[in-house]
């Protein structure tokens, strides 16, 4: 087992802040999070003191949390179709009008109970847009290994802002009242789109039209649905979202009722578990190179179950303190292995999807685990949620020999160059539909290798948009075998091979080193008629190999 310097694995860390672009961005997206808690301290303060309702004061986090679960999908499937950086632009100019309006309300002293909510939800909204845009660009920004070190440093950096941000709006709250907390949330939020209007990166645009809004998210679903990695990765990442929300969602109640203290004792608490997370982060370098990656995850699963039990046993501030420095660890571990999983095993023209279903299946995880353990300690006891919690993190920790979280490795995942082949009719961009038919000479003592990487081929394939796919065994010349699929249109088939991958490309190098005809592997493009008089018969078009 090779050992790693913990130096160089800080220093590892820390190399995406060397790109300009994303360090610039990065510093500027903790300002704005540093902004954006301290206004939600003095929201949820500012709702308690003109609203006598408790649900109104509940709905506050619901308000601005809600949109990520509901608008994450689309948000990704327009992250993917229009430029990142200007839709996270336009996901700052929400966030900022919605600091300044509140801003400006309280100070002409026109502020109710919904026009909070509806200026929350506003926020949320800005969020749903901007953190599909900035993960994917991720990709576009740095190369491919610094990935990793990246997401880390987000996570690392919200932890820290998380650990000061609330008590800093309590102060400011406190001193100087809660206009003076909205103020600078609007000051912080302009500080991003300063910086994405400074800062241009190069991200690779198709050559085609734009998808329709629609077909893009159902090409994202099925994309997703048809990769087992990313699967995986989300059906941890829910889970964990259910049994980790424990730590922060019941809390309160432990420091109220098991520590018998108050706000100062809770932001401690809230300040060790950021500072668990931050060494986690420094240490995640080493940490990759001494186990697996889903080891990895397995052991964090553990921490955070370690942190439950502590919690649910001690009356210590000090062991509570520990505890927590666990959990934070084991989140960041676990929310970044994740992520980067995703991300990973994400081609460019679909990582802005992927990651939006991710994030919309890991909030509403976390929903419905804050409900799940606050009903449990409500009807039965503290202690009992919080075990049982503990219960459900050694569960989710074994669930990784059902859906382990893929190593971190680099791979092509850039789309291929696709030579359009020459066809006799000049086809509009919705004619169709097109059938494609390859034919392959395999030798007996190649099937089974041939039919493995079939397997592969029409996985590869069909994720990318392919339908109706089949493999025909020729029973008059039994070396022959035919691939056949379908595409609603001819932009559709354009589409389906812009999307492969170089890595996709090697399975189509394995099947034409298998082929042992005298010439490559033809494709036959066709387009498929009715037999009404009044339409044209069908007219079979002949292309040049596929590259």
């Amino acid at each position: 087992m090779q050992h790693a310097d913990p130096h160089q694995s800080s220093s590892a860390t820390l190399a995406p802040l060397r790109n300009g672009v994303f360090c610039s961005i990065w510093t500027a997206s903790q300002i704005s999070s540093l902004g954006w808690l301290v206004q939600t301290v003095a929201i949820s303060w500012l709702m308690a003191t003109i609203s006598v309702s408790d649900l109104m004061v509940a709905l506050v986090q619901a308000a601005s949390t809600l949109p990520v679960l509901l608008l994450s999908i689309l948000a990704g499937a327009i992250a993917d179709i229009f430029s990142r950086r200007w839709v996270m632009f336009a996901g700052h100019c929400l966030l900022a009008l919605a600091s300044t309006t509140l801003m400006i309300s309280v100070g002409a002293g026109f502020v109710s109970p919904w026009l909070i909510l509806g200026l929350g939800f506003l926020a949320g909204c800005g969020f749903a847009l901007n953190d599909p845009a900035w993960h994917a660009s991720m990709g576009d920004i740095l190369h491919k290994r610094e990935i990793p070190a990246a997401v880390t440093l987000t996570s690392v950096g919200y932890n820290i802002v998380r650990s000061v941000g609330p008590a800093l709006g309590g102060v400011i709250l406190a001193f100087f009242g809660p206009l003076a907390a909205f103020g600078l949330a609007a000051l912080c939020d302009l500080t991003p789109l300063c910086a994405i209007w400074r800062t241009k990166w190069n991200a690779r645009a198709s050559p085609l039209p734009r998808e329709k809004l629609t077909m893009a998210v159902h090409d994202g679903l099925r994309f997703t649905v048809m990769s087992l990695e990313i699967r995986a990765a989300i059906a941890r990442a829910t889970l964990f979202g259910v049994a980790s929300i424990s730590i922060l969602a019941l809390l309160p109640l432990v420091v109220r009722d098991q520590l018998n203290s108050g706000p100062i004792v809770y932001g401690i608490l809230l300040a060790g578990y950021g500072t668990g997370a931050f060494i986690a982060g420094m240490s995640d370098g080493f940490l990759r190179r001494i186990m697996s990656q889903n080891k990895m995850v397995a052991v964090a699963c553990v921490a955070c179950a370690v942190c439950c039990l502590f919690l649910a046993l001690t009356d210590s501030v000090s062991v509570a303190a520990f505890s927590l420095a666990l959990g934070g660890g084991g989140s960041l571990i676990t929310w970044t292995g994740t992520d980067v999983s995703v991300q990973l095993a994400s081609p460019r023209w679909v990582v802005g999807r992927t990651l939006s279903i991710y994030y919309a299946f890991s909030a509403g995880g976390m929903a419905a685990g804050s409900w799940v353990w606050g009903t449990v300690a409500q009807n039965y006891s503290l202690s009992w949620a919080l075990e049982g919690a503990a219960g459900a993190l050694l569960l989710v920790a074994a669930a990784g020999l059902l859906f382990p979280v893929r190593p971190w490795e680099e791979a092509d995942q850039e789309s291929s160059d696709f030579l359009v082949p020459d066809l006799a009719l000049n086809l509009k961009p919705r004619s169709g539909p097109i059938g494609a038919k390859i034919e392959y000479s395999i030798s007996e003592e190649n099937i089974e290798a041939f039919l493995g990487c079939m397997r592969a081929r029409r996985h590869v394939q069909s994720r990318a948009g392919a339908r109706n796919w089949t493999l025909q065994r020729n029973l008059q010349s039994p070396k022959v075998w035919t691939e056949t699929f379908r595409t609603p249109t001819w932009m559709d088939f354009l589409r389906l091979n812009h999307r492969l991958t170089a890595a996709d490309k090697d399975v189509v190098e394995h099947l034409q080193s298998l082929h042992d005809g005298e010439l490559p592997p033809q494709t036959v493009l066709s387009i498929e008629r009715t037999t009404d008089a009044a339409r044209t018969p069908p007219i079979e078009l002949v292309s040049r190999p596929l590259r």
